[in-house]
């Protein structure tokens, strides 16, 4: 399983989800998926017989079938804002806040990734870890060290699992031993990295670089402007950090007093782009908005590490009414687990916990406007966070001419008799999923999002290429 492996000419024959729009996720329950040897979809075809389908297209009398068995098929999840090396953290994170948690857990551990031997060990596991969950694109902070950046790079090119790579940029408040030692130095780092990424994989089919600023406490006014000219240069991706906690918000109001707010400290640097991917976003103002609506940037919203470090609620609902373009975020470590379905459940209980807000005799009941339906954060996971990395054209649904980025779902299956012995059927298989046979399409789905994780993902394709598989997996 690597990105060099020979693709064939492949039927995916059974059910299959996917949303079309934000509002309408589509489920067939008898489906057909034909992907060619560039693992691009070249049909989809419902309710009809193979045996039918192989007469109907030239040339795939021999392709290979596989079988989605007692599940669905489902777009690969995209994750718009992690942090590759914060991941042996992952569910650290105590009574902390955000700036506390950088200094306490963050900052010693990014540091010791100047072992390239230390890099390898995380780096490997957690892109295996990501794919496990179905995570077919990720956009990764890596730290500040060229080289194991790089290796970062390599392992997910070496997997096939796409991602934006990026050597994080802060030359102040950071730690002594870890920060930038100028200006200059952030620069041309972070063109070393570029350069590398670019020499890998030419064309961005896998791996692409993208410039990453940690926030805007962590850099000054010259190090952004430094970095938003080597975007203009180099045309790449940008990822950083805005408005996530109210006292990081206030620390940038002291650190950049001439700036009309936290995203126009951005804009001032040149920074505000297209290709710009803005993670959390949760303390804007209107004017905020408009502008990063204006700039055409994307967010990234990230709603259990938003929890987990006491942040805030994320007005998801607001932001897509006024425009905005959305994708989920694990935010590794600040977040707790490398799933993107469970941000799906997390996002839409943020929605909930905004709906409900604090009750006054004015307000006494929900405003059930500000809640996410199933549906709509499913789209935040795959076709929300394509557009956030660019990748909107090519990957996020199951359509003719998309490629084929998919995982294989497998729920379980209660016999009649019950579960007498605790055995949950063979091998556990469904993981923590129990059907009965009386659920229809909907409510399979509908229990996946809610109750599902990694032991329900089964199979993992990229371009069509298997990259991820478990025991349970029959071709």
């Amino acid at each position: 399983m690597a990105a060099s492996s020979p693709v064939s000419k492949t039927i995916y024959l059974g059910p299959f989800a996917h949303c079309v729009t934000l509002a309408e996720l589509e489920i067939c329950e008898k489906g057909v998926i034909g992907v060619d040897e560039q693992g691009v979809i070249r049909f989809v075809e419902k309710e009809v017989e193979i045996e039918d389908l192989r007469a109907k297209f030239e040339g795939w009398e021999d392709a290979n079938v596989v079988e989605a068995r007692n599940g669905f098929f489902f777009p690969g999840f995209i994750d718009t804002h992690t942090h590759a090396p914060q991941h042996p953290n992952t569910g650290l994170f105590g009574k902390t806040t955000l700036l506390d948690w950088l200094d306490t857990y963050t900052f010693p551990l990014e540091s010791s990734f100047s072992s390239i031997d230390k890099a390898s060990r995380i780096y490997t596991n957690f892109v295996s870890r990501t794919l496990s969950h179905g995570t077919t694109t990720c956009a990764y902070f890596a730290t500040r060290h060229v080289e194991a950046t790089n290796l970062l790079a390599d392992i997910c090119l070496a997997r096939g699992q796409r991602a934006l790579v990026g050597r994080v940029c802060m030359d102040r408040l950071s730690p002594d031993y870890y920060r930038d030692e100028s200006v200059e130095r952030a620069v041309r780092d972070s063109q070393a990295c570029i350069d590398y990424v670019r020499s890998i994989d030419a064309a961005g089919s896998i791996v692409r670089p993208i410039i990453t600023p940690r926030f805007a406490p962590s850099c000054t006014a010259p190090c952004l402007a430094g970095l938003g000219k080597l975007a203009q240069e180099t045309d790449a991706f940008i990822q950083t950090h805005v408005s996530e906690n109210t006292s990081e918000c206030e620390l940038v109001k002291e650190l950049f007093p001439d700036s009309a707010s936290y995203t126009h400290v951005y804009e001032e640097a040149a920074l505000l782009t297209p290709k710009t991917i803005l993670a959390h976003a949760i303390h804007l103002s209107p004017e905020e908005r408009k502008l990063i609506k204006e700039r055409g940037s994307k967010i990234s919203h990230c709603p259990a590490s938003n929890t987990a470090l006491t942040s805030g609620c994320c007005p998801v609902r607001e932001l897509l009414n006024e425009g905005l373009t959305i994708g989920l975020g694990t935010d590794v470590s600040g977040g707790f687990s490398p799933s993107i379905l469970e941000e799906v459940r997390h996002a839409i209980w943020t929605s909930r916990f905004v709906a409900m807000g604090t009750p006054t005799a004015s307000t006494p009941t929900l405003n059930n406007a500000a809640k996410l339906s199933t549906a709509e954060a499913l789209y935040l996971a795959t076709r929300g966070g394509a557009a956030v990395v660019g990748l909107e054209d090519q990957v996020g649904g199951f359509e003719v001419g998309k490629q084929f980025d998919a995982q294989m779902i497998q729920l379980g299956s209660v016999p009649e008799e019950g579960d007498r012995e605790g055995a949950f059927g063979e091998e556990g298989a469904g993981g923590p999923v129990d059907l009965f046979g009386f659920e229809s399409a909907e409510e399979k789905v509908e229990k996946w999002v809610y109750s599902g994780d990694d032991r329900n993902c089964v199979a993992v394709w990229v371009r069509g290429r298997l990259v991820h598989k478990t025991a349970r997996y029959k071709a």
